[in-house]
C-alpha cells in the first residue's frame, strides 16, 4: 500500500558536485550543489539551482560561467565541508587543499583533484522559487587521465566512482546491472 506525501524533492540519487566560479584568484570560490543534471545532448547542456542568498550566486550571475567538478570518495569530506561554510568566511580551495586549475575554455578554474571538470556556460537563468537555475551550455570537459579506459579511450565513470547525494547523505555509486539496451538485447547462440 502506498501513502501520500506532501510534494517533496525525492527525485535520488544525484551527483554531489563542487562547483566553482570566480574571474580571479580573490573571487575564486566553491558550492556544493546536487540540484544539477543534463538537460539537451545537442548543443549539449546542463543546469544547477542555486539560493540566490548563496555567496556563489552572485559571482556565477556577474561572470556567465562555472565548471562543475565530479566528485569522488577521496572528495567526501571536502564535498560536505564547502556545503556548510560560506565563501565570504573561507577560502575554501585553501581550506580543503584543493587546486585550482585552469580551465581551457571559461575563465573560471577547475579543481584539479576533481575526475572530471565540466565547462559551461550560463545562457539562461531561470527563476524557480527557492533556487534559481542556471541553464548553461558545456564548452568543454577536462577528464583526469586516471580513469580513461586505455582499451576503449573513453572516460571511465564506473572507476571515477562519483559521489552521489540521497536525501541529506552521501553515497559511493553501487554495482554495475547492465547497460543501455541490455533489457532487449539478443541473446548470442552458444
Amino acid at each position: 500500500m502506498k501513502q501520500d506525501w506532501k510534494p517533496g524533492t525525492m527525485i535520488y540519487p544525484l551527483p554531489a558536485v563542487l562547483v566553482s566560479c570566480g574571474a580571479t584568484p580573490e573571487e575564486y570560490n566553491l558550492i556544493t550543489i546536487s540540484w544539477t543534471g543534463t538537460i539537451c545532448t545537442n548543443p549539449p547542456m546542463c543546469y544547477i539551482s542555486v539560493r540566490p542568498e548563496r555567496h556563489s550566486y552572485d559571482i556565477i550571475k556577474k561572470n556567465m560561467e562555472f565548471v562543475i567538478n565530479l566528485t569522488n570518495k577521496k572528495m567526501a569530506f571536502a564535498t560536505d565541508w564547502c556545503g556548510v561554510k560560506s565563501g565570504k568566511d573561507f577560502d575554501k580551495f585553501k581550506e580543503m587543499k584543493l587546486t585550482p586549475g585552469k580551465a581551457a575554455v571559461v575563465n573560471c578554474p577547475i579543481i584539479e583533484e576533481s575526475p572530471l571538470c565540466i565547462e559551461c556556460k550560463v545562457v539562461e537563468i531561470k527563476k524557480l522559487g527557492s533556487h534559481d537555475m542556471f541553464i548553461a551550455e558545456v564548452v568543454n570537459v577536462k577528464a583526469d587521465e586516471e580513469f580513461i579506459d586505455a582499451n576503449t579511450n573513453a572516460f571511465s565513470l564506473i572507476n571515477a566512482n562519483p559521489l552521489v547525494y540521497i536525501h541529506g547523505n552521501y553515497y559511493e555509486s553501487g554495482k554495475h546491472i547492465g547497460r543501455f539496451g541490455w533489457s532487449v538485447m539478443k541473446k548470442k547462440k552458444k
